[in-house]
């Protein structure tokens, strides 16, 4: 049986603006970097066969505090990177609701018809299709960490589900760091927690 424990990077300084990143980048916080460090010490009884992360800084260096001082394979993928919003990336959530009230609505309201000048849902469900299918073929059993973005978390989620992408921003919130951990053996797929946050909350006892 392959057990995938699936998480967001942590918290940046453009997520505490509410600024889209996307494709591009900034840095972690403190919060982001104490956090991640919680998850991996969360984990540090879990041996994993392999880290898969998107090739972006953020989830990069959240992949490393996670491992620690453990030795294990990293590799990149840039099919975990977060949905390419084009134009909107580097700005805040109130000004594109200001600028482009139409396409927002979609992207919030109605994300299965949301085109902008990047990706559309459908464009990054077609890459998560992708990789879950090679990660299975890779992996038939132990344990894998990957280490992606929210929007694609939540894609995954829909899969998971069988449900349309209308339905991407059903709960739960897929915060910084937060686990998301799915068996898959014999084709058949499980999500056994999703969105989990039990790391931070016993924070006072590491």
């Amino acid at each position: 049986m392959l057990k995938l424990f699936v998480t967001r990077h942590g918290e940046t300084e453009w997520n505490v603006e509410k600024r889209l990143q996307g494709r591009l980048n900034s840095n972690l916080t403190a919060n982001g970097v104490r956090d991640a460090k919680l998850l991996g010490e969360s984990l540090k009884n879990t041996d994993f066969d392999m880290v898969y992360a998107s090739p972006s800084k953020r989830a990069v260096e959240t992949a490393k505090l996670i491992m620690g001082n453990r030795a294990m394979p990293l590799k990149t993928d840039e099919r975990l990177m977060e949905i390419h919003l084009g134009e909107w990336e580097g700005r805040t959530t109130e000004e594109i609701k200001q600028t482009e009230p139409d396409l927002h609505h979609l992207y919030e309201e109605k994300p299965h018809l949301f085109k902008g000048t990047g990706e559309s849902f459908v464009d990054v469900k077609q890459r998560v299709d992708s990789i879950l299918q090679d990660l299975e073929k890779a992996h038939q059993n132990g344990n894998v960490l990957v280490v992606t973005h929210g929007v694609v978390i939540k894609v995954l989620q829909t899969i998971l589900k069988g449900r349309s992408l209308e339905f991407v921003w059903d709960p739960p919130i897929i915060e910084g760091t937060s686990l998301t951990i799915i068996t898959i053996k014999d084709g058949n797929r499980t999500l056994l927690l999703e969105g989990d946050l039990a790391h931070k909350e016993e924070k006072h006892l590491f």
